[in-house]
C-alpha cells in the first residue's frame, strides 16, 4: 500500500464530518501528497509531509488513544491534518555545493520557504481545514498547540499553550506524537543534506 493509500484509508474509516470530503478534494489540488515536511531536517524529501502526517497520527493512535474518552474522529483529523499548513509552502531549488572531498562545485538540491499566507503554524492549519469542516475545539486547541515550545508565540512569552496543555489532553498528545515522529521514527529521512 502506498503512503498515498494509507492516507486515504484512514481518513476515509475515521473522518466523516460534513465537509470531509471538500477538504481531501482540496488537498488533492495542492502539493500535499508531494511536498516536503521541512526544509533539511525532518523528512525533507517528495512526499515528506505525507509521511509525517502518517506517523503523526500512528504514533498518536497507538500510543495515546484511551478507548473510554479519547475520539478516533479526533485522532485522524488531528494527526493527519495538523500540518496542512504546509501545503503551497516550500519551493524546492538547486544550488553549487563545493564538495569537501573533490574540491568540485555539484548542484544539490533544496527546500526553500515560500510562506504566501504568513499566519502562524499551527493556527493557519485550523484556519485550513475549517474553511471545508468544523474543528471541535480540543481539535482546533491541540493543532494550534502541537509545536510545543518550538511554536514562535511561545518562544515570545506567551502562556496559552500551559493552559491549553492543562484543559485539553488532546493537545499535549498531538505534541507528544509530532515530537515522537520527527525526532524518533523519521531521524535520517531527509534527502537534503544539513549543514
Amino acid at each position: 500500500m502506498t503512503n498515498r493509500e494509507q492516507f486515504e484509508e484512514i481518513y476515509f474509516t475515521h473522518i466523516t464530518r460534513a465537509g470531509s470530503t471538500e477538504l481531501l478534494e482540496w488537498l488533492k489540488k495542492t502539493d500535499f501528497f508531494t511536498a516536503p515536511a521541512s526544509t533539511r531536517f525532518h523528512c525533507a524529501c517528495a512526499g515528506g509531509l505525507l509521511q509525517h502526517s502518517i506517523n503523526v497520527y500512528q504514533v498518536l493512535r497507538e500510543r495515546h488513544f484511551e478507548k473510554s474518552i479519547d475520539n478516533e474522529e479526533s485522532f485522524a483529523i488531528c494527526g493527519l491534518l495538523h500540518d496542512i499548513c504546509k501545503t503551497q509552502f516550500y519551493r524546492e531549488s538547486i544550488r553549487n555545493v563545493k564538495n569537501d572531498e573533490t574540491g568540485q562545485w555539484e548542484k544539490q538540491p533544496y527546500y526553500s520557504v515560500e510562506d504566501s499566507f504568513p499566519y502562524g503554524h499551527g493556527e493557519k492549519s485550523v484556519f485550513m481545514i475549517e474553511r471545508f469542516l468544523r474543528l471541535k475545539t480540543s481539535e482546533a486547541v491541540a493543532i494550534r498547540w502541537h509545536m510545543g515550545g518550538f511554536d514562535d508565540s511561545v518562544r515570545g512569552g506567551s502562556f496559552s499553550i500551559s493552559l491549553a496543555y492543562d484543559k485539553y489532553p488532546l493537545a499535549v498528545k498531538l505534541h507528544l506524537a509530532d515530537l515522537e515522529a520527527t525526532y524518533l521514527r523519521e531521524k535520517g529521512t531527509s534527502s537534503v543534506p544539513r549543514k
